[in-house]
């Protein structure tokens, strides 16, 4: 089983992926992709590592999200606009490459047996993005939603913490 749950920033995402896994698993998996860019991004990450506690058990992985999932495991995937921003930045902000990347990658997934709950944003509905580099990222963000969205079971839009199911 797979859930979409997308939305912008601090629309309550990863809480309510949170407490879905919760729901569904006793000891679920937290899965990170973002990469550590200096001492104050890595004290964020471990005071997110704290404030889930015991019951998670929490990795990080940048790009290759299908060995780090089980057969069996319930896993929050937090997030695919970091995870695609590592292959955007390693491609040197190639859209294609990215995607034929990330889409390879995340075909993986779909073979393992295990609930997966992943977590993205919907940036393309911010303001415009000013830089050339940051309207083709908007554009791989959009595009692999949408295909991520398309393999999900259930797809939920958050909005002010309110979740709204938009696929069943």
């Amino acid at each position: 089983m797979m859930y979409y749950i997308t939305g912008g920033e601090r629309s309550g995402k990863s809480r309510y992926a949170q407490e879905l896994a919760l729901q569904l698993c006793s000891k679920p998996k937290y899965v990170a992709t973002s990469r550590i860019w200096d001492n104050d991004h890595k004290a964020r990450i471990d005071r997110h590592i704290a404030e889930r506690g015991e019951r998670w058990l929490s990795v990080t992985e940048e790009k290759v999200l299908s060995k780090v999932i089980h057969e069996g495991e319930t896993v929050v995937i937090d997030c695919v606009t970091l995870w695609l921003t590592n292959f955007f930045s390693d491609t040197k902000n190639d859209v294609e490459k990215t995607l034929e990347q990330a889409k390879k990658e995340f075909k993986k997934l779909l073979d393992i047996n295990a609930t997966i709950i992943i977590i993205s944003n919907e940036i393309g509905m911010g303001v415009h993005t000013e830089t050339a580099v940051g309207r083709k990222f908007t554009e791989v963000q959009g595009w692999m939603n949408q295909y991520i969205a398309n393999y999900a079971e259930k797809a939920i839009l958050m909005v002010s913490r309110i979740p709204v199911t938009i696929k069943k």
